[in-house]
């Protein structure tokens, strides 16, 4: 879970790709390092990225910015569409609001307005699906990729549903919370439960901590996360990814099965594969310290020009 936020972070900045304002934020900017991009889950604020997990990789040399997706956090929130359900929007022949080029390039439009000719890419979630075409749209602006807890970014359709655990998804859609603050807080603690690892204790007091101190509507606003998942991808297969690639799963994901993990890894030419036990579709305090290291062994590898192996599965 999340430590408390605190004055560490910069003053909410903007960045613009056409008419969508993208909000961002950096770690402790005067310490500079290598400049890191974290992109966030689906529906999810930036601020749900915990602040320890941050600390862990400014500590491995790393300059830390993270942003709002559109349709999330404090970034542009698009006008309602037909479409829903984050489920069916799965399958509709094309996206009603904006494409998955769209938010690619959201990503470099952050990257311009901090000054960063390129960077290291961290998705979680649909960010790690989002990172991956963002390495495959702009190759030249990423030096490494992380993709956590995502299924391959060229999977679409029916295509998804191999990779996800429908009971989880059928738990989602029967949440149900009012459109309140305290509706909110409610959702988020029940969000984070669904995602915790079932194999260990749920600590109830730090997701309410999370959820109180975010209170992230996102995570609950079916609309806004149905135009997400609505964006599909034209581009290029991830068989085509250049930059060095670390892909880790948490063993226990109650969401995505590490099935996409491992098939994502497998398919990205010279991929890392890591797959955490006790890890479930989060980024638990437990594991910020093997997620930081493992993605300082990345870049420091592609610094001295190693390739990266793909790793039997743990």
């Amino acid at each position: 879970m999340s430590t408390p936020s605190t004055s560490r972070w910069t003053p909410v900045a903007w960045a613009r790709n056409g008419q969508v304002q993208l909000a961002y934020d950096r770690w402790q900017p005067e310490a500079g390092g290598e400049p890191l991009l974290i992109v966030s889950g689906l529906g999810a604020s930036r601020r749900m990225i915990p602040d320890g997990l941050c600390a862990e990789l400014a500590a491995r040399g790393f300059a830390v910015a993270r942003y709002d997706n559109r349709d999330a956090g404090e970034s542009t929130h698009l006008p309602p569409t037909a479409t829903s359900n984050p489920i069916t929007s799965l399958f509709r022949k094309r996206g009603e609001a904006y494409t998955a080029e769209d938010m690619a390039d959201d990503a470099i439009s952050v990257l311009d307005a901090l000054g960063w000719e390129s960077a290291h890419l961290f998705g979680q979630s649909l960010g790690g699906a989002v990172a991956q075409r963002i390495a495959l749209r702009h190759p030249g602006r990423v030096r490494t990729l992380t993709s956590m807890s995502a299924i391959p970014g060229d999977a679409a359709g029916m295509g998804t549903l191999k990779y996800i655990r429908t009971g989880t998804l059928s738990k989602f859609a029967r949440l149900k919370f009012p459109d309140t603050r305290e509706g909110t807080v409610e959702a988020g603690v029940a969000i984070q439960r669904l995602l915790a690892s079932p194999n260990h204790p749920f600590d109830e007091a730090a997701a309410r901590e999370t959820a109180e101190r975010v209170a992230d509507s996102g995570l609950h606003d079916a609309k806004a996360q149905s135009r997400q998942i609505g964006a599909q991808w034209h581009g290029p297969k991830i068989t085509e990814i250049t930059v060095p690639t670390l892909v880790l799963h948490g063993a226990d994901d109650p969401l995505i099965k590490p099935t996409g993990g491992r098939r994502t890894a497998a398919r990205i030419p010279g991929a890392r594969l890591r797959i955490l036990p006790g890890v479930g579709h989060d980024l638990p305090d437990s594991a910020w310290k093997d997620i930081a290291d493992a993605i300082g062994e990345l870049t420091a590898g592609a610094a001295d020009g190693k390739p990266g192996t793909n790793a039997p599965a743990a």
